[in-house]
């Protein structure tokens, strides 16, 4: 054995994995290659049949086909046409079939979607129209929020107005010293 390496064997080996079109393909190919193969048999059988039929007039002609299909289906061949009964082959549909079938009948997991994404539509509109707990906590907030921002507002307009009226005095009282001041010089 070499040292330090690994050893023979199925453990280093990189799995591969065979896709189910891959898969398909595959099977198909094998039914296009076992149908001409059943069609140069019957070809060739019916060549000899010919043949046979020409030295034995219409005696062996049913035998032959019996044995022809016996030997076809013995040994691995019979094995290889049998197809998996638990793997269901899709079946393609047209166009029309499809839209005159009825409706599908959904799974447990796309009809629960369905319902929450409808509880959801439900529950926004009665939040917009202010029906749920938490659309009047949100107005109720709102409320009060809009009562302190009047409040500062007239506060505002109130120091305002006060700024004015003191400037106006100051100004006033700045033109009377300054016209007293010419009266007594």
């Amino acid at each position: 054995m070499p040292k330090g390496g690994k050893k023979g064997g199925h453990k280093g080996r990189v799995r591969t994995y065979t896709s189910p079109e891959e898969i398909d393909a595959q099977m198909k190919a094998e039914k296009e290659r076992k149908r001409q193969e059943q069609e140069e048999e019957e070809q060739e059988g019916a060549a000899q049949n010919d043949t046979a039929e020409e030295k034995l007039p219409a005696s062996g002609s049913e035998d032959s086909d019996d044995e022809n299909s016996q030997r076809r289906r013995a040994g691995v061949e019979g094995l290889i046409e049998i197809e998996n009964p638990n793997r269901v082959a899709q079946k393609s549909k047209k166009v029309t079939q499809i839209e005159l079938d009825e409706p599908k009948q959904l799974s447990r997991r796309e009809r629960e979607e369905i319902e929450k994404q409808k509880a959801k539509e439900r529950y926004m509109k009665m939040h917009l129209a202010g029906k749920t707990d938490q659309a009047k906590a949100d107005l109720a907030r709102l409320a009060i929020i809009r009562k302190q921002r009047e409040e500062a507002a007239k506060k505002k307009e109130e120091e305002k107005k006060g700024k004015h009226l003191e400037l106006q005095i100051m100004s006033d009282l700045s033109r009377s010293s300054c016209g007293s001041k010419h009266i007594i010089t």
